[in-house]
C-alpha cells in the first residue's frame, strides 16, 4: 500500500532500507535479526513525498535497482532520487546516496567515473537511435557487445562477431530498445577461461572476490558482460560451482576501485570485472544495489549481508 512519507509509526532512530524487491532484502532482515539491529523498509514504487517535513532519525540505505521497470516498478528510481534529495538537505546520513543512484542507473556516468582515476574500462561508444548503432560498432571494429546504458539483469547484452549478424538483428523485431534510448557499443573483451570476478565491498572497503562461471553464456551470468568461450576453452565449474569465492584474488585495482567509490559516495557495491588474453584487467559495471550468492558465501564462512548488517548497525550506533 503506497503511503506519503515521512509516515513512520516510532521516532526512534533505525536503519531505513529505501529497494523495490522484496526477495533481494530477505537475507539482510535475516541479518538485521541476527544482530537485534532496529530497521524499517520503504518501498519506493509508488507513494508520495512531504517536503514541508523533516525525514525520521537514523540512517538510510539506498538498495534501488536500475532494473526495476523489469519488475513494473518504472519510477522507482526516479523516485527514490527524490527521496535521496529530500534526505540529504536534511542532513541524514545515507548510504550509496544520489550519486550512486547517478551510477546505478547509467554505464556512461560509471565508465566515467572509473576513467577518472585510472581504472581500465573496454571500449565504448555511447549512441542514440537504432540507425547509429551500425556505423558505431563498423568504427569499433568486431566483435562487438550491445548492451543497455540504463540496464541490470543484462538487459539488452548481445554479442556479435560480424556486421551482417549485426544488421540482421537491427532489422529485427527482437531488437530491443533501451529504458532511456542509450545503446553502448562496446569492444568485446576475449577472455582466456570463461568467467568474470565480481569484486565486493562494504563500508568502502574490499570484502572478497567472487568467480563467476559464464560458460552457459549471457542469461546465466549476473554480470551484463562475460566472455563466451571459443571451441575448446576452459570446462565449466562444476554443477553448484556457478559462484565461487576467490580467497587469493588481487589486484592493484583495489585500492583504486575503492577511491572510486569514495569520490561517487558509493559505500556498498559489487564491482565486475574481466582479464583479457593478454593479462589486461577490466572494469565494466559497477552494481549499487549488490547481491550475494549463499552457497558461494556458506563454502568460505563469509556473508556480505552480515558485513552490510554489521556497518550499518555501527552507523546508527
Amino acid at each position: 500500500m503506497s503511503q506519503i512519507l515521512p509516515a513512520t509509526d516510532t521516532l526512534d532512530p533505525r536503519i531505513h532500507v529505501l529497494h523495490e524487491n522484496d526477495e533481494w532484502v530477505a537475507p539482510l532482515r535475516a541479518a538485521f535479526a541476527e544482530r537485534g539491529a532496529p530497521f524499517a523498509e520503504w518501498f519506493l514504487d509508488t507513494g508520495g513525498l512531504d517536503l514541508r517535513a523533516a525525514p525520521p532519525p537514523g540512517v538510510f540505505y539506498n538498495r534501488m535497482s536500475a532494473s526495476s521497470h523489469t519488475r513494473g516498478h518504472r519510477y522507482a528510481p526516479e523516485f527514490t532520487g527524490a527521496v535521496l534529495a529530500w534526505l540529504e538537505r536534511h542532513g541524514r546520513r545515507v548510504v550509496n546516496g544520489g550519486r550512486a543512484l547517478q551510477l546505478e542507473i547509467s554505464k556512461v556516468a560509471q565508465y566515467e567515473a572509473l576513467a577518472a582515476f585510472g581504472v581500465p574500462v573496454p571500449d565504448t561508444l555511447a549512441v542514440v537511435g537504432r540507425g547509429q548503432i551500425a556505423q558505431a560498432a563498423g568504427s569499433l571494429g568486431f566483435p562487438v557487445i550491445l548492451k543497455h546504458n540504463r540496464a541490470g539483469k543484462g538487459l539488452g547484452v548481445q554479442l556479435f562477431n560480424d556486421p551482417q549478424a549485426l544488421s540482421a538483428y537491427l532489422d529485427s523485431d527482437g531488437f530491443e530498445e533501451p529504458l532511456d534510448g542509450i545503446t553502448l557499443v562496446q569492444r568485446y573483451i576475449a577472455a582466456p577461461e570463461p568467467f568474470i570476478t565480481r569484486l565486493e565491498f562494504v563500508g568502502g572497503r574490499f570484502l572478497y572476490a567472487v568467480r563467476v562461471d559464464t560458460s552457459e553464456g549471457f542469461e546465466l551470468c549476473p554480470a551484463d558482460v562475460c566472455a563466451i568461450p571459443a571451441d575448446g576453452a576452459a570446462a565449466p565449474l562444476p554443477a553448484g560451482e556457478k559462484f565461487r569465492i576467490d580467497p587469493d584474488f588481487d589486484t592493484p585495482l583495489i585500492p583504486l576501485l575503492e577511491k572510486v567509490m569514495a569520490a561517487n559516495d558509493i559505500q556498498i557495491a559489487g564491482i565486475e570485472v574481466i582479464r583479457d588474453a593478454q593479462g589486461r584487467l577490466y572494469a565494466y559495471d559497477i552494481n549499487t544495489n549488490t547481491n550475494y550468492n549463499p552457497d558461494a558465501e556458506a563454502k568460505a564462512g563469509i556473508y556480505g549481508m552480515r558485513a552490510i548488517a554489521e556497518y550499518l548497525h555501527g552507523l546508527l550506533d
